[in-house]
Protein backbone atom coordinates (compact mmCIF):
# COMPACT_ATOMS: atom_id res chain seq x y z
CA UNK A 1 0.00 0.00 0.00
CA UNK A 2 2.80 2.40 0.90
CA UNK A 3 4.51 1.86 -2.46
CA UNK A 4 1.22 2.54 -4.28
CA UNK A 5 0.76 5.79 -2.37
CA UNK A 6 4.35 6.78 -3.12
CA UNK A 7 3.83 6.13 -6.82
CA UNK A 8 0.67 8.24 -6.78
CA UNK A 9 2.49 11.05 -4.98
CA UNK A 10 5.32 10.94 -7.49
CA UNK A 11 2.84 11.08 -10.35
CA UNK A 12 1.43 14.33 -8.95
CA UNK A 13 4.82 16.08 -8.86
CA UNK A 14 5.24 18.45 -11.84
CA UNK A 15 8.04 17.55 -14.25
CA UNK A 16 10.30 19.90 -16.19
CA UNK A 17 11.51 18.03 -19.27
CA UNK A 18 14.92 18.88 -20.74
CA UNK A 19 16.91 17.11 -23.45
CA UNK A 20 19.63 17.76 -26.01
CA UNK A 21 23.33 18.42 -25.98
CA UNK A 22 25.76 16.20 -24.07
CA UNK A 23 28.07 19.23 -23.99
CA UNK A 24 25.55 21.40 -22.14
CA UNK A 25 24.33 18.46 -20.02
CA UNK A 26 26.81 18.92 -17.10
CA UNK A 27 25.67 22.53 -16.61
CA UNK A 28 21.96 21.76 -16.79
CA UNK A 29 22.33 18.65 -14.64
CA UNK A 30 24.05 20.71 -11.91
CA UNK A 31 21.33 23.36 -12.17
CA UNK A 32 18.60 20.72 -11.94
CA UNK A 33 20.14 19.08 -8.87
CA UNK A 34 20.54 22.37 -7.01
CA UNK A 35 17.07 23.57 -7.99
CA UNK A 36 15.35 20.37 -6.88
CA UNK A 37 17.19 20.55 -3.55
CA UNK A 38 16.12 24.18 -3.11
CA UNK A 39 12.42 23.44 -3.76
CA UNK A 40 12.56 20.28 -1.63
CA UNK A 41 11.15 17.84 -4.16
CA UNK A 42 8.14 19.92 -5.20
CA UNK A 43 9.17 19.51 -8.84
CA UNK A 44 11.17 16.92 -10.77
CA UNK A 45 13.64 17.99 -13.47
CA UNK A 46 14.62 15.32 -16.01
CA UNK A 47 17.69 15.95 -18.21
CA UNK A 48 18.19 13.72 -21.24
CA UNK A 49 21.21 13.47 -23.55
CA UNK A 50 19.95 12.91 -27.11
CA UNK A 51 22.55 15.22 -28.63
CA UNK A 52 21.73 18.69 -29.94
CA UNK A 53 20.14 17.36 -33.13
CA UNK A 54 18.21 14.59 -31.39
CA UNK A 55 17.04 17.02 -28.72
CA UNK A 56 15.74 19.54 -31.25
CA UNK A 57 13.59 16.81 -32.82
CA UNK A 58 11.82 16.37 -29.48
CA UNK A 59 11.77 20.09 -28.69
CA UNK A 60 10.19 21.01 -32.04
CA UNK A 61 7.50 18.37 -31.48
CA UNK A 62 6.66 20.09 -28.20
CA UNK A 63 7.81 17.12 -26.10
CA UNK A 64 10.31 19.06 -23.95
CA UNK A 65 10.24 22.36 -22.10
CA UNK A 66 13.91 23.24 -22.52
CA UNK A 67 16.50 22.25 -25.13
CA UNK A 68 20.23 22.10 -24.38
CA UNK A 69 22.20 23.05 -27.52
CA UNK A 70 25.90 23.31 -28.27
CA UNK A 71 25.21 25.16 -31.52
CA UNK A 72 22.37 27.37 -32.79
CA UNK A 73 19.11 25.98 -34.12
CA UNK A 74 19.41 25.16 -37.82
CA UNK A 75 17.05 25.91 -40.71
CA UNK A 76 15.43 22.44 -40.87
CA UNK A 77 14.85 22.57 -37.11
CA UNK A 78 13.34 26.04 -37.39
CA UNK A 79 10.95 24.73 -40.03
CA UNK A 80 10.04 21.76 -37.82
CA UNK A 81 9.27 24.09 -34.91
CA UNK A 82 7.16 26.35 -37.15
CA UNK A 83 5.20 23.35 -38.44
CA UNK A 84 4.25 22.40 -34.87
CA UNK A 85 3.71 25.97 -33.67
CA UNK A 86 6.59 25.79 -31.21
CA UNK A 87 7.93 29.25 -30.39
CA UNK A 88 11.05 29.67 -28.29
CA UNK A 89 13.53 31.95 -26.58
CA UNK A 90 17.23 31.44 -27.38
CA UNK A 91 19.58 32.05 -24.44
CA UNK A 92 23.40 31.78 -24.50
CA UNK A 93 24.54 30.36 -21.15
CA UNK A 94 28.30 29.73 -21.38
CA UNK A 95 31.38 29.50 -23.59
CA UNK A 96 32.88 26.22 -24.66
CA UNK A 97 35.51 25.03 -27.11
CA UNK A 98 36.43 21.89 -29.00
CA UNK A 99 39.69 20.62 -27.52
CA UNK A 100 41.98 18.47 -29.70
CA UNK A 101 43.30 15.66 -27.52
CA UNK A 102 45.67 12.72 -27.78
CA UNK A 103 47.02 10.09 -25.41
CA UNK A 104 49.51 11.09 -22.73
CA UNK A 105 51.77 8.47 -24.36
CA UNK A 106 51.91 10.57 -27.52
CA UNK A 107 55.41 12.14 -27.62
CA UNK A 108 55.60 13.38 -31.21
CA UNK A 109 52.96 16.11 -31.35
CA UNK A 110 52.37 19.26 -29.29
CA UNK A 111 50.30 21.33 -31.71
CA UNK A 112 48.12 20.98 -34.79
CA UNK A 113 46.86 23.39 -37.44
CA UNK A 114 43.43 23.84 -38.97
CA UNK A 115 44.74 22.67 -42.40
CA UNK A 116 46.08 19.49 -40.76
CA UNK A 117 42.75 18.90 -39.01
CA UNK A 118 40.93 19.44 -42.30
CA UNK A 119 43.25 16.97 -44.00
CA UNK A 120 42.40 14.42 -41.30
CA UNK A 121 38.64 14.92 -41.01
CA UNK A 122 37.47 15.81 -44.55
CA UNK A 123 35.20 13.23 -46.22
CA UNK A 124 37.80 12.55 -48.92
CA UNK A 125 40.32 11.58 -46.22
CA UNK A 126 38.45 8.33 -45.69
CA UNK A 127 40.51 5.47 -47.06
CA UNK A 128 43.46 7.79 -47.78
CA UNK A 129 44.63 9.34 -44.51
CA UNK A 130 45.22 6.19 -42.49
CA UNK A 131 48.51 6.86 -40.71
CA UNK A 132 49.94 9.74 -38.72
CA UNK A 133 52.62 10.10 -41.40
CA UNK A 134 49.91 10.60 -44.06
CA UNK A 135 49.16 13.93 -42.37
CA UNK A 136 52.74 14.98 -41.63
CA UNK A 137 55.81 12.96 -42.79
CA UNK A 138 57.55 13.85 -39.52
CA UNK A 139 54.94 11.90 -37.57
CA UNK A 140 55.09 8.09 -37.05
CA UNK A 141 54.16 5.61 -39.74
CA UNK A 142 51.55 4.18 -37.41
CA UNK A 143 47.78 3.88 -37.73
CA UNK A 144 45.84 7.06 -36.91
CA UNK A 145 42.86 6.09 -34.74
CA UNK A 146 40.17 8.77 -34.68
CA UNK A 147 37.49 9.34 -32.04
CA UNK A 148 34.74 11.94 -31.85
CA UNK A 149 31.06 12.73 -31.32
CA UNK A 150 28.22 11.24 -33.32
CA UNK A 151 26.36 13.08 -36.06
CA UNK A 152 23.52 14.18 -33.72
CA UNK A 153 26.04 16.15 -31.66
CA UNK A 154 26.23 19.93 -31.83
CA UNK A 155 29.97 19.62 -31.24
CA UNK A 156 30.15 17.52 -34.44
CA UNK A 157 28.17 20.18 -36.33
CA UNK A 158 30.31 23.06 -35.11
CA UNK A 159 33.65 21.28 -35.58
CA UNK A 160 32.91 20.15 -39.13
CA UNK A 161 31.75 23.63 -40.12
CA UNK A 162 34.72 25.38 -38.48
CA UNK A 163 37.36 22.92 -39.70
CA UNK A 164 36.09 21.30 -42.89
CA UNK A 165 33.95 24.24 -43.99
CA UNK A 166 30.54 22.57 -43.99
CA UNK A 167 28.44 21.20 -41.15
CA UNK A 168 28.10 17.38 -41.17
CA UNK A 169 30.91 17.12 -43.74
CA UNK A 170 33.17 14.47 -42.19
CA UNK A 171 34.83 11.16 -42.84
CA UNK A 172 32.82 8.35 -41.32
CA UNK A 173 35.51 5.83 -40.42
CA UNK A 174 36.09 6.89 -36.84
CA UNK A 175 34.86 5.72 -33.44
CA UNK A 176 31.80 7.87 -32.81
CA UNK A 177 29.85 8.27 -29.57
CA UNK A 178 27.19 10.63 -28.25
CA UNK A 179 28.81 10.17 -24.82
CA UNK A 180 32.02 12.23 -24.59
CA UNK A 181 33.14 10.11 -21.63
CA UNK A 182 33.32 7.12 -23.97
CA UNK A 183 35.59 9.12 -26.28
CA UNK A 184 37.79 10.12 -23.33
CA UNK A 185 38.12 6.47 -22.31
CA UNK A 186 39.04 5.44 -25.86
CA UNK A 187 41.78 8.05 -26.25
CA UNK A 188 43.15 7.35 -22.77
CA UNK A 189 43.79 3.73 -23.72
CA UNK A 190 45.07 4.31 -27.28
CA UNK A 191 48.56 5.67 -27.93
CA UNK A 192 47.71 6.31 -31.60
CA UNK A 193 44.42 8.12 -30.99
CA UNK A 194 43.31 11.66 -31.80
CA UNK A 195 39.93 13.16 -30.91
CA UNK A 196 37.97 16.37 -30.44
CA UNK A 197 35.86 16.80 -27.31
CA UNK A 198 34.28 19.72 -25.41
CA UNK A 199 36.86 21.61 -23.35
CA UNK A 200 35.05 20.81 -20.10
CA UNK A 201 35.53 17.08 -20.67
CA UNK A 202 39.26 17.64 -21.13
CA UNK A 203 39.37 19.75 -17.95
CA UNK A 204 37.73 16.91 -16.03
CA UNK A 205 40.23 14.40 -17.42
CA UNK A 206 43.41 16.41 -17.92
CA UNK A 207 45.52 13.89 -15.98
CA UNK A 208 44.53 11.23 -18.55
CA UNK A 209 44.76 13.27 -21.75
CA UNK A 210 47.13 15.60 -23.58
CA UNK A 211 45.64 18.67 -25.24
CA UNK A 212 47.18 20.15 -28.38
CA UNK A 213 47.83 23.78 -29.15
CA UNK A 214 45.76 24.98 -32.11
CA UNK A 215 47.15 27.03 -35.00
CA UNK A 216 44.08 28.80 -36.32
CA UNK A 217 45.40 30.30 -39.56
CA UNK A 218 45.12 33.74 -41.15
CA UNK A 219 41.80 34.66 -39.53
CA UNK A 220 43.07 33.79 -36.07
CA UNK A 221 44.20 36.65 -33.78
CA UNK A 222 47.44 34.69 -33.25
CA UNK A 223 47.75 33.42 -36.87
CA UNK A 224 50.71 31.00 -36.89
CA UNK A 225 51.11 30.76 -33.11
CA UNK A 226 49.69 27.67 -31.35
CA UNK A 227 47.05 28.51 -28.73
CA UNK A 228 45.94 26.19 -25.95
CA UNK A 229 42.25 26.19 -24.99
CA UNK A 230 41.63 27.88 -21.63
CA UNK A 231 39.09 30.14 -19.97
CA UNK A 232 41.01 33.23 -21.14
CA UNK A 233 41.65 32.13 -24.74
CA UNK A 234 38.07 30.92 -25.18
CA UNK A 235 36.47 34.02 -23.64
CA UNK A 236 38.56 36.38 -25.79
CA UNK A 237 38.14 34.34 -28.97
CA UNK A 238 41.91 33.84 -29.33
CA UNK A 239 41.33 30.07 -29.43
CA UNK A 240 40.05 30.38 -32.99
CA UNK A 241 38.00 28.98 -34.66
CA UNK A 242 36.98 26.36 -32.10
CA UNK A 243 35.57 28.68 -29.39
CA UNK A 244 31.78 29.03 -29.30
CA UNK A 245 28.82 30.02 -27.14
CA UNK A 246 26.43 27.28 -26.00
CA UNK A 247 22.71 27.67 -25.33
CA UNK A 248 19.43 26.68 -23.84
CA UNK A 249 16.18 27.12 -25.79
CA UNK A 250 12.98 27.60 -23.80
CA UNK A 251 9.56 26.70 -25.21
CA UNK A 252 7.43 29.85 -24.87
CA UNK A 253 4.33 27.84 -23.96
CA UNK A 254 6.24 26.13 -21.15
CA UNK A 255 6.94 29.49 -19.51
CA UNK A 256 3.25 29.56 -18.60
CA UNK A 257 4.08 26.74 -16.18
CA UNK A 258 5.15 28.24 -12.85
CA UNK A 259 7.97 25.79 -12.24
CA UNK A 260 9.54 26.15 -15.69
CA UNK A 261 9.59 29.93 -15.38
CA UNK A 262 11.10 29.65 -11.90
CA UNK A 263 13.73 27.16 -13.06
CA UNK A 264 14.84 29.32 -16.01
CA UNK A 265 15.13 32.34 -13.72
CA UNK A 266 17.18 30.25 -11.28
CA UNK A 267 19.37 28.98 -14.15
CA UNK A 268 20.33 32.50 -15.25
CA UNK A 269 20.78 33.78 -11.70
CA UNK A 270 23.04 30.90 -10.64
CA UNK A 271 24.99 30.49 -13.91
CA UNK A 272 27.94 32.70 -12.82
CA UNK A 273 28.47 30.28 -9.90
CA UNK A 274 27.63 26.91 -11.41
CA UNK A 275 29.12 27.27 -14.90
CA UNK A 276 32.75 27.50 -13.68
CA UNK A 277 32.12 24.81 -11.06
CA UNK A 278 31.50 22.31 -13.88
CA UNK A 279 34.59 23.53 -15.81
CA UNK A 280 32.93 25.76 -18.39
CA UNK A 281 33.66 29.42 -19.18
CA UNK A 282 30.93 31.73 -17.83
CA UNK A 283 29.57 34.65 -19.80
CA UNK A 284 29.90 38.22 -18.47
CA UNK A 285 27.27 39.12 -15.86
CA UNK A 286 25.49 41.42 -18.33
CA UNK A 287 24.86 38.46 -20.65
CA UNK A 288 22.85 36.63 -17.99
CA UNK A 289 20.96 39.84 -17.20
CA UNK A 290 20.12 40.19 -20.89
CA UNK A 291 19.07 36.54 -20.98
CA UNK A 292 16.69 37.11 -18.09
CA UNK A 293 15.35 40.20 -19.87
CA UNK A 294 14.72 38.11 -22.98
CA UNK A 295 12.71 35.64 -20.92
CA UNK A 296 10.70 38.28 -19.07
CA UNK A 297 10.03 40.18 -22.30
CA UNK A 298 9.39 36.94 -24.23
CA UNK A 299 11.78 37.96 -27.00
CA UNK A 300 11.27 35.06 -29.36
CA UNK A 301 13.41 33.47 -32.04
CA UNK A 302 17.02 32.95 -32.98
CA UNK A 303 19.61 35.59 -33.85
CA UNK A 304 21.45 33.17 -36.18
CA UNK A 305 18.94 32.87 -39.01
CA UNK A 306 19.07 29.09 -39.07
CA UNK A 307 22.82 28.54 -39.39
CA UNK A 308 25.96 28.62 -37.26
CA UNK A 309 28.50 31.43 -37.39
CA UNK A 310 32.19 30.85 -36.76
CA UNK A 311 34.07 33.35 -34.59
CA UNK A 312 31.03 35.46 -33.63
CA UNK A 313 31.83 37.88 -30.79
CA UNK A 314 29.57 37.85 -27.73
CA UNK A 315 28.64 41.56 -27.87
CA UNK A 316 27.45 41.16 -31.44
CA UNK A 317 25.43 38.10 -30.46
CA UNK A 318 23.72 39.81 -27.54
CA UNK A 319 22.80 42.95 -29.46
CA UNK A 320 20.99 41.18 -32.26
CA UNK A 321 17.23 40.79 -32.47
CA UNK A 322 15.87 37.27 -32.86
CA UNK A 323 13.36 36.04 -35.39
CA UNK A 324 11.24 32.92 -35.89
Amino acid sequence: MASVLLTQAQAQVPVIRIDGSSTVFPITEAMAEDFQTMVRGKVRVTVGVSGTGGGFKKFCRGETDIQDASRPIQQKELEACRAKGVKFIEIPIAFDAAAIVVSTKNTWIQQISIPELKKIWSPDAQGKIKKWSDVNPAWPQERLNLYGPGSDSGTFDYFTEAVVGKAHSSRGDYTASQDHNVTVAGVTQDKWALAYIPLSYYEENKSKLKVLGLIGGEKSPKKSEPVLPSRETVETGVYFPLSRPIFIYVNEASLNKQWVAQFVKYYLKEAPRIVPEVKYVPLPAKAYEMGLSRVQGKKLGTVFGGHSEIGLKLDELLNREGSL
